[in-house]
Order: structure tokens, then C-alpha cells, then sequence
């Protein structure tokens, strides 16, 4: 991999990773793009496109530290708001932590494509302009309101995203809007619960690929430079596209993103047909 290839993945994943518009998605397409498609290469790259997701954890880490020293407080016992979002925030990871490592291989498999992921992102696309549509009701409670039920309802709707282009963030911003919590709210908690999901699956997916063949162990193969390119460039621009989508949603809402989702399908399709 080149080195301007890592920064174009890194700077794709930070500023969709935290968008409404599937980082997996996009990561899939521009790979396919840019060339690095290849069987012999594909299992090194896909490792790599999860792995990048470290930067977009550091940026949330960054972003949102009072959040997460608040919580570490409640683990000592001297901050019961910190406590009660760490509790709703365990419950909402427990769905995927269960799913991700028993579906995850057949998912990458069957699902880890351009049709799959086109068809995802277009059904997204409608899904959140009808959410976003004029008089549709808005949530009013703030993140301090959740409470484990409503967290658990956020968690299982997560797990809709395991299929690539339909969007993790997506899935859990309008699932926490709808459950109730103002947008801004249901983005931070969305943020907030990337930092175990996301974790967990840049971790999972790491030590599988290095204990794997040698010839798909991504550092063997795309070299530890883009790599590490690759997250330095994903955590700058997580970092950059967080501050600015949550004012964006406080203004607009959903719906623009669900267009861009559908122009983004009409787009690829076009594209990809012609080229055939």
C-alpha cells in the first residue's frame, strides 16, 4: 500500500466513521477504487480498514474525556451520573459483543461487497429521510435520562450495522432519537458507545489477522508505515468531523444525509455500469 493511499483511507474512515453514512461502506467502495481489491491483498486490507478505526476511537477519547473520567469516577463510587452512563453503555455494547464475534466472519464474507453495501446504503438513505421527514416527532430527553431499557432497544439496533454500508452511527442516533433523547444527546451517546464497540472490534480483528497466515498479516503486507499513517490520518479527521456533525444535526437533522446516501448509490451505480 502507498502512503497516499493509507492517508486516503485514514482521512475516509475519520470523516465517516462518526457520520450517518457507513465508514465500512465507504472504506469498501474506495478501496475497490483505488485498486486494492485484489484477492491475494484483499484480507490484509480489510484488516487495515477496521484497525484505522483506532484513530477514530483516540479523537472520541479526546473529544469526550470528561465524559470518560466522569464514568471512571463511578467506578470508584464518587460520581453516580458518570456510574449510571457506564451501566447504559455496557447494556447498549452487550448485543454486538455477543453477535460481532459469532457473525463476524460470515458477515465479512457474504456481505464484505459492492452490491451489499450499495443496497444498504440506499435503503439507509430512505430510511432517514422519512425519520427527518417534516412533523416527525423529536426527542427530548438528554443522555442523563436514559435509562437500561431504552440502552438495551439503542444496542440491538446497533447490530443492524454489522451489514457493511448501512451505518453504526446511523443506526444508533436515529434509534436513540426515536427512544426519545434530543439529537445531540443521542449523537454523544452513539460517540460514546463506539469506544467499546469499535475497541473491541479494531482488537478482535487486529489479533485474529496476526494469528493468522502470514501472507494476510496486514503489517507484512502493507507495511507498519501506512499503517500507522492510516490511524494518525483517521484520528485527526474523526477529531474534525465529530465537533462538526453534532452542531450540523442540532440545525438539519438526518434527512440531508439520507439524500447524500442515495445520490452517493445513483452515483456508484452509474459508475460502475458504465465501466462495465
Amino acid at each position: 500500500m502507498e502512503a497516499w493511499q493509507a492517508i486516503v483511507l485514514g482521512l475516509v474512515e475519520g470523516i465517516t466513521e462518526y457520520l450517518p453514512v457507513s465508514s465500512t461502506g465507504h472504506l469498501i467502495l474506495v478501496s475497490e477504487l483505488l485498486g486494492l481489491s485484489d484477492p491475494t491483498q484483499k484480507p490484509a486490507v480489510d484488516a487495515f480498514n477496521i484497525a484505522i478505526q483506532g484513530g477514530a476511537i483516540a479523537a472520541v477519547l479526546g473529544l469526550y474525556r470528561e465524559r470518560v473520567f466522569a464514568m471512571l469516577r463511578g467506578l470508584q463510587g464518587r460520581d453516580p451520573e458518570g456510574m449510571r452512563l457506564l451501566l447504559n453503555l455496557a447494556v447498549a455494547f452487550l448485543p454486538a459483543a455477543v453477535l460481532g464475534p459469532l457473525l463476524g466472519d460470515l458477515i465479512e464474507e457474504r456481505l464484505f461487497h459492492m452490491g451489499p453495501v450499495l443496497l444498504a446504503l440506499a435503503a439507509g438513505g430512505v430510511w432517514m429521510i422519512w425519520l427527518g421527514r417534516p412533523g416527525a416527532p423529536r426527542g427530548e430527553l438528554g443522555i442523563e435520562d436514559l435509562f437500561p431499557r431504552r440502552a438495551l432497544a439503542i444496542g440491538l439496533l446497533q447490530c443492524v450495522s454489522m451489514w457493511p454500508g448501512t451505518s453504526r452511527s446511523m443506526m444508533t442516533i436515529a434509534g436513540a432519537n426515536m427512544l426519545g433523547l434530543r439529537t445531540r444527546d443521542a449523537a454523544e451517546f452513539s460517540f460514546l458507545l463506539g469506544l467499546p464497540t469499535l475497541g473491541s472490534a479494531c482488537a478482535y480483528k487486529l489479533v485474529q489477522n496476526l494469528a493468522g497466515p502470514p501472507a494476510d498479516n496486514l503489517f507484512a503486507a502493507l507495511g507498519a508505515g501506512p499503517v500507522l499513517l492510516g490511524f494518525a490520518t483517521a484520528a485527526f479527521s474523526a477529531a474534525l468531523a465529530v465537533r462538526w456533525l453534532v452542531s450540523f444535526l442540532s440545525r438539519h437533522g438526518l434527512a440531508p444525509f439520507g439524500w447524500y446516501r442515495i445520490g452517493l448509490t445513483l452515483l456508484l451505480l452509474g459508475w460502475f455500469g458504465s465501466a462495465g
